[in-house]
């Protein structure tokens, strides 16, 4: 097989979410297939250390002036020069027209949720904003004509193939991974040096959001701000990437201005610095309003960071009874969650020790073998 793999964005510094899963995807793939071809496509970025040629796998850079020109003009032409026998997209979206079979993974269809949508079109940034525009056009159309759908949960399973009536044969549940570096850190020296470098308090709640609504950070700011009030216990709370301005209007928008001096911003932190951050925090609170997995959830549990998520969506599923599980919509439910697992200490060793089994279900390499097997399917099919 010559397979094809869009992987648009790995080569960018400051990676996110979707970039690591398609990252982790490809090294997988190279450690466990050297029958089979690969074209990786991507974009330029300063970042190339993070993924290197083999025998079998090799990076085609493609240019053109913007992601939606970049996927539907340059990726198709790049496969088929290229004599794919298939394209994989990693990225929720995929060209409008491929000459090659197609197969797709869809992440989530947040932007096409109502109660979700809504709430993401009234705030977010002018990205966020475009970004959800251009898959609203794109997905629907592409998740007919593709070969398969890949998606990262049961939950987001359902959520397609009830948005869609795809039939069940053409869309699988693949769980993400935790990566192997995400594990505690108990070297003095080495947290010592994360201190520094970033800053850190002796003692945090750790917040891993952004601008994108669903990540639900004001939320956390009242939560936190309850905290403060009704225990007087003034634990600082970290953020990474996160712009000042930004949080000055989340602060105000949440009425606890008191908390804008009690929180600490880190700057953006690299995905393998991750594992120094959750391994110093009591509590890593991630009570998003919707997720399609949730690998902030594991990573921070192989780490030993006792976890407060959120009761809906994927979340459950993700955390099972590792986590305090809350209504994300009532920021008083996450207050309380973070003073009973701040003050007991008999349920924060209980939650650290089932983090630990519940972060070890999920690897990459799973998840790797399991996508090459759609592979297989479409091209038998």
């Amino acid at each position: 097989m010559i397979i094809g793999i869009e992987a648009q964005r790995i080569f960018r510094k400051k990676k996110h979410g979707m970039d690591m899963v398609a990252l982790e995807l490809i090294r997988q793939l190279q450690k466990i297939d050297q029958q089979n071809k690969y074209y990786i496509y991507v974009a330029h970025g300063s970042d190339t250390a993070c993924l290197e040629e083999t025998s079998n796998f090799k990076i085609r850079t493609l240019k053109m002036s913007s992601y939606p020109l970049w996927e539907q003009i340059a990726l198709p032409k790049a496969a088929k020069v290229d004599q794919c026998d298939l394209l994989h997209c990693t990225s929720n979206t995929a060209p409008l027209s491929c000459p090659v079979p197609l197969v797709v993974t869809i992440h989530d269809v947040i932007y096409l949720e109502k109660s979700i949508s809504q709430l993401m079109g009234s705030s977010g940034t002018s990205y966020q904003k475009m970004g959800n525009l251009y898959r609203r056009f794109v997905v629907p159309h592409i998740v007919q004509k593709c070969k398969a759908v890949i998606t990262v949960s049961q939950f987001e399973k359902q959520q397609i193939a009830s948005l869609f009536g795809l039939n069940e044969e053409k869309l699988f549940a693949v769980y993400n991974g935790v990566s192997s570096y995400f594990k505690p850190i108990t070297d003095a020296e080495i947290l010592r040096n994360y201190k520094e470098k970033y800053h850190l308090p002796e003692q945090f709640f750790f917040h891993l959001g952004n601008t994108d609504p669903k990540k639900n950070t004001l939320g956390v700011i009242k939560a936190y701000g309850h905290f403060l009030r009704e225990t007087q216990q003034q634990i600082p709370l970290v953020m990474l990437d996160f712009e000042h301005k930004e949080l000055k209007k989340l602060v105000k928008e949440s009425g606890f201005s008191e908390v804008f001096d009690h929180i600490h911003l880190t700057g953006y932190v690299p995905n393998h610095e991750l594992p120094a951050i959750y391994s110093l925090c009591s509590i890593f609170l991630y009570p998003s309003l919707r997720e399609s997995f949730g690998i902030p959830i594991l990573e921070a549990m192989a780490c030993g960071a006792p976890v407060i998520t959120s009761n809906t969506s994927s979340m459950p599923e993700i955390a099972d009874d590792a986590a305090l599980l809350v209504d994300p919509y009532h920021p008083e439910q996450i207050t309380q969650a973070m003073i009973q697992l701040f003050n007991d200490q008999n349920l924060r060793i209980r939650l650290i020790e089932k983090g630990f089994q519940q972060a070890s279900r999920f690897t990459w390499e799973e998840m790797a073998k399991k996508v090459l097997t759609i592979y297989e399917k479409v091209l038998a099919s």
